[in-house]
């Protein structure tokens, strides 16, 4: 109820309102309400009992449909797998079926002769031989080390046991030659056949029966038939005196149609050896692109001329690496 006019008796009903709507405890003296917490804490007060007004449904009533349903599905999955895979075990060791199966597929190789690049014959032409006129031929026995450089020629029979400087003789063979080993502690020709110590009937030092300071009936510091070092006609490779040849004439290469069907590109690398003459020989591919396009690579780089690689200011067969692009305009 609102103050309303200057009556005092209303005034009074105002205050006495005001106080009703205060709390009865807001002036508890702290202490009091201290202690009655300690109380409370040490004594909690009983509660009266929790009356429960609703009632637990049974879950077996609501469920009981689903309850036997898992362990029966369990059981058939597990006969329906074993099932398959009988079946599978019996379909697969039908011999019927495999008939069937090895008549219905056909496996066809295909022709890959036209892809395949054409290797020739290795027709080497270095080697080397040797000599000190002797009327026996030379010796059985194992190659010197092969090397780049040769400063001191092989010998079977030293003529100057005690030289001034002692160095080891060499010949001058690319270091990955396939070169016939024998196991014999003397120098000497490894398919010779006489067993007497002979550096042959050649000249120019070395052992055999050609001029020069290599082995065998060649000429030069190799070895084998042939002349201009390394084994049996091998070319020498790039570096440590051997310079590279040079391209004077190079025909273009033509595209496969395969390869133009395919809009094919690529770079094919081939391994050639330039003869004396500046003529490439031996191609082999070394990285292929495949679409015909090797042998097309092959055909164009045998129709290039070369200036040969030169030793000592002499031409001699040169290995080499072309690269050979192939791209559409």
């Amino acid at each position: 109820m609102a103050y309303r006019g200057n009556n005092p008796q209303d005034a009074s009903n105002a205050d006495v309102h005001l106080q009703r709507l205060l709390a009865a405890d807001v002036e508890e003296p702290f202490f009091r309400s201290l202690f009655r917490n300690v109380k409370e804490l040490i004594h909690p007060p009983k509660l009266p009992p929790l009356e429960v007004t609703s009632k637990p449904v049974p879950v077996k009533d609501i469920w009981g449909f689903y309850g036997g349903q898992g362990k029966r599905a369990g059981v058939g999955s597990i006969l329906i797998h074993v099932g398959v895979v009988a079946l599978l075990f019996v379909i697969g060791t039908n011999k019927t079926i495999q008939k069937v199966v090895k008549e219905q597929i056909s496996l066809i190789a295909p022709d890959l002769s036209p892809y395949k690049p054409t290797v020739k014959k290795n027709n080497m032409g270095g080697g080397g031989g040797g000599g000190d006129r002797s009327p026996t031929p030379a010796s059985k026995g194992k190659l010197p080390r092969l090397s780049d450089k040769q400063f001191v020629p092989p010998m079977a029979v030293v003529h100057n046991p005690d030289p001034k400087l002692v160095m080891e003789p060499t010949l001058i063979i690319q270091p990955d030659a396939n070169i016939p080993k024998v196991n014999m502690d003397v120098l000497g020709d490894p398919l010779a056949k006489s067993m007497i110590a002979s550096n042959g009937p050649g000249s120019g030092g070395g052992i055999g029966s050609g001029p020069g300071g290599g082995v065998g009936s060649g000429s030069g510091a190799g070895y084998g038939p042939g002349h201009g070092g390394n084994m049996g006609g091998g070319a020498y490779r790039i570096g440590g005196g051997v310079s590279p040849p040079t391209v004077l004439f190079k025909v273009e290469p033509e595209y496969s149609e395969e390869a133009r069907k395919a809009k094919f590109q690529g770079t094919v690398v081939l391994f050639v050896v330039v003869d004396e003459k500046g003529n490439p020989r031996d191609l082999k591919v070394i990285r292929p692109l495949g679409l015909g396009l090797d042998q097309k690579a092959i055909e164009a780089v045998e129709k290039w001329k070369f200036s040969p690689g030169k030793k000592d200011g002499k031409p001699v067969p040169v290995q080499a690496t072309i690269e050979v692009n192939f791209r559409l305009l």
